[in-house]
């Protein structure tokens, strides 16, 4: 049972039925304390007198009846080894051979009360309507348990209640909803935890927006002195051609970098496509390929989303491939069970297993690439922004006989 305000309400429940079924018990076996017994003996030694043991069964009959109508109460009068010597009302239980002292002996309708005369016989004695108040107990203790039951679901659902807004509190936090809070309601422990868990959000909203202000301000700074060094390149002329070069590689590559900081950030901060349209998923396969050397098959396959994201995914994807992997680098699409399918393989040296994960990571670099290979370390943790975004996954996977496969999941558009 996972409702926790089922388990606390059940609970209550079970003491209460436990309760009434120990009540119960009680009062139908009954009990004595020693001095009860007796005070039992003496009782017996009076009604011994009443009812004579040498008469016939019809004298037996009319003292127990005289002695009945006396108490008000049903009797039944047993011999020792067990004949029924008299009756008065209804029928009531021998108390058995093993018995020695007077006491409560079980009956059906509730306890009766057993006396051991002096000389051997039992008198089991009970009121003329036992089950109205056996009936009556009863009728008390389920009144009991309905009062207790509707009065315990409140107070456990209540208290659960506020349990559950704060687990959705915290699931929406953990989604990436940094405005999500709760209502702090009483002055409880759990009143205290979402006191504890809105300070707590509030924090990490304020981290993460200062990150991400510091990130685009950073990214943005930038542009400038990268614009200054692309004027002093074209004033630099022919006179360092080699100089002239690799100012210029630097420049592209810090240009790429800021490029994708910038995007980085803005798919960290919007919870929505600002745009989205039927793209031609193969045909953009196509002409991002036609940039380079790689291989595309596959059909026609279209997929609701931004065409610009779904481009960079596909352009990073492919250069990744072809500027760490080996040829042939291989792209294909295809579609199954309403899902859309996009593979790059390449042969290079692969991604160690235990890496194929944190390859997703921004800024990392797997372990069997080279030092002072090129890129950023942004591309692949892009292309799983994006697929994410788009409602899909990316992963990397290893291919039969050598390289990397990187395999883009996306949810395909419905039939008309």
């Amino acid at each position: 049972m996972r409702r926790l305000y089922l388990q606390i309400y059940l609970a209550f429940v079970a003491i209460l039925l436990v309760f009434a079924v120990l009540v119960g018990a009680a009062w139908h076996r009954g009990g004595l304390s020693p001095q009860g017994h007796e005070t039992l003996e003496g009782a017996a030694a009076l009604v011994a007198d009443r009812l004579p043991s040498g008469g016939g069964p019809a004298e037996q009959q009319g003292a127990l009846r005289a002695l009945a109508s006396t108490l008000g109460l049903n009797l039944t009068l047993w011999s020792a080894d067990g004949r029924l010597l008299a009756s008065v009302g209804e029928p009531l239980p021998f108390p058995g051979p093993q018995r020695a002292q007077s006491g409560w002996v079980p009956a059906r309708g509730g306890p009766a009360g057993a006396l051991r005369l002096p000389d051997g016989r039992w008198l089991v004695a009970r009121q003329w309507r036992p089950r109205v108040v056996h009936g009556g107990l009863l009728l008390v203790l389920a009144l009991l348990a309905v009062a207790v039951a509707i009065g315990a679901y409140p107070v456990a659902r209540r208290l659960t209640r506020r349990l559950e807004r704060l687990r959705a509190g915290v699931e929406g936090l953990a989604a990436g909803d940094l405005g999500a809070r709760v209502r702090v309601e009483g002055r409880d422990e759990v009143a205290d935890l979402a006191t504890s868990f809105n300070r707590a959000a509030d924090r990490i909203e304020a981290l993460v927006g200062a990150q991400r202000t510091l990130l685009a301000s950073a990214s943005h700074e930038l542009r400038s002195p990268l614009a200054r060094i692309r004027v002093a390149l074209e004033l630099m002329g022919a006179g360092r051609p080699d100089l002239r070069e690799r100012v210029a590689e630097d420049v592209a590559e810090l240009d790429e970098l800021i490029g994708e900081l910038l995007l980085a950030s803005r798919l960290q901060t919007v919870e929505q496509l600002d745009h989205r349209e039927e793209v031609d998923l193969l045909g953009l396969v196509a002409e991002e390929a036609a940039r380079g050397t790689a291989e595309v098959t596959g059909e026609p396959i279209a997929v609701h989303g931004d065409p610009r994201l779904l481009r960079r995914l596909v352009r990073n994807l492919l250069e990744n491939a072809l500027r760490h992997g080996a040829p042939p680098v291989e792209a294909s699409v295809h579609a199954a069970a309403g899902r859309v399918w996009l593979r790059v393989c390449d042969r290079g040296p692969g991604v160690p297993e235990d890496e194929r994960e944190r390859i997703f990571a921004p800024f990392y670099r797997p372990s069997s690439r080279p030092l002072g290979d090129g890129g950023s370390g942004l591309g692949l943790a892009l292309v799983r922004q994006i697929a994410r975004r788009h409602g899909g996954e990316a992963r990397c996977l290893a291919r039969e006989g050598g390289g990397s496969c990187f395999e883009v999941e996306l949810p395909a558009l419905p039939p008309r």
